[in-house]
């Protein structure tokens, strides 16, 4: 147990986040990308800048930690990702709006890589390098749009190599898991830029041009795979993020005892992440009813519910912990503790609360029910299939192989 509890928080990433992130992408519907793009883009953009730093001003302000703006900033930061698994699976067991899902699980994916982003430059401000406005926007355009171009580069010449493959599932699923991982170590340690935003970039643009290349009973079993890949991925970067917050800040009793307070300021800053998402939503409410398929009233109050925190949090979290070992005295092994202790507990608390909790929430908006168009459709086809099972129930009556059945009775099960 020990052994898992110290592993690198940078190897809990490269191993399962990039099967996770390809498999969320690749399973979205190509048009509902294009059609709800500017609204992703919206939360996922101005919406982690604004939840940051109302989080950061929030930390700054009330916590008893005395921390500085940048290590306030910093928390911030990784709160601001979102892993709304939950939330997306209720949604679509449901049968609610394909829109809302699409929306809240692609801004999911942007605003992870966005929140990797912010997560870099403020770690480095807190470890003493000094920016600038201009070096600022350097680095973040450098490192997202860099990375979005390389991903796309990577999906045109996987997607070429496809092009010489004719039904071979074996191949296609090899190749789909080759290229996501080997892209987010190229863009990640090598490059140094966000191998997130590559790999979110590589499955979107799969999911939007390379389905058709995929036939028949290979599509269904590509997808298949890459669904027990992420389940797997997922699972085991909870147990692991557990085994590890349960051992690493559990045992540090001693922060814990200097800061009474420290499970009562984790109440609160619950509370702070869920007004910061409900400003998040409020501020961009006009500009997400106008853009794609629009935005009511009661979708955005799912939206907001729907700000679950998870692997992506919980990872960042745990390299901050582990820089805190070493970078003393620009941020102390105490300041790491802490980050998982409140990291952790924010994703459990999303993950209860809100998670839970969200199928009420639909029920209680009258978002649950069938559309009128849906109805519609449902009747017609109950319509059709009795229609074609008494045509049936007529032509086995007459048929004299089956003996004397009690017709009668078996017309009443079958309508």
């Amino acid at each position: 147990m020990r052994i898992w509890a110290n592993i690198n928080p940078d190897l809990l990433l490269a191993a399962f986040l990039p099967a996770l992130l390809f498999e969320s992408a690749f399973s979205m519907e190509a048009h509902q990308i294009k059609k709800c793009m500017a609204q992703m883009l919206l939360l996922a953009g101005p919406g982690v800048l604004m939840s940051t730093f109302l989080l950061g001003t929030a930390l700054k302000l009330t916590s008893p930690y005395d921390w500085n703006w940048e290590t306030s900033l910093l928390l911030g930061g990784l709160l601001s990702a979102t892993d709304p698994v939950a939330v997306v699976a209720v949604l679509k067991e449901l049968g609610t709006s394909k829109k809302l899902s699409t929306i809240i699980e692609g801004e999911s994916l942007m605003n992870d890589g966005v929140s990797v982003v912010v997560y870099q430059l403020f770690l480095q401000m807190v470890l003493g390098r000094s920016f600038n406005t201009g070096s600022i926007l350097m680095f973040l355009s450098e490192v997202s749009l860099g990375a979005v171009a390389l991903g796309l580069a990577f999906a045109i010449i996987s997607l070429l190599w496809l092009g010489f493959t004719f039904n071979d599932t074996i191949l296609e699923m090899t190749l789909t898991l080759a290229v996501s991982y080997i892209a987010f170590y190229t863009v990640q340690d090598a490059l140094k830029y966000s191998g997130i935003l590559t790999v979110t970039a590589l499955g979107m643009f799969y999911a939007a041009f390379a389905k058709t290349t995929f036939k028949g009973d290979n599509r269904r079993s590509l997808h298949d795979f890459w669904e027990i890949v992420a389940y797997i991925a997922n699972t085991i970067i909870f147990i692991l993020s557990g085994v590890i917050i349960a051992d690493g800040v559990l045992r540090h009793n001693v922060h814990f005892e200097r800061h009474g307070t420290s499970w009562g300021f984790l109440l609160l800053l619950y509370f702070y992440v869920q007004m910061a998402r409900a400003a998040v939503v409020g501020a961009l409410y006009l500009l997400l009813r106008y853009f794609g398929y629009g935005l009511d009233f009661k979708e955005a109050i799912i939206i907001v519910w729907s700000g679950l925190r998870g692997a992506v949090s919980l990872s960042l979290a745990l390299s901050v912990k582990r820089a805190s070992d070493t970078a003393q005295p620009f941020l102390k092994p105490e300041v790491g503790t802490m980050f998982v202790f409140f990291t952790g507990g924010i994703v459990f608390l999303t993950l209860i609360l809100n998670g839970s909790t969200t199928q009420f929430l639909l029920h209680a908006l009258g978002m649950d029910n069938l559309s009128v168009t849906k109805l519609r459709m449902s009747n017609y086809a109950r319509h059709e299939i009795l229609n074609k099972t008494l045509e049936a129930f007529g032509d086995l009556k007459d048929d004299e192989e089956l003996g004397p059945a009690d017709w009668v009775t078996v017309k009443k099960y079958i309508t």
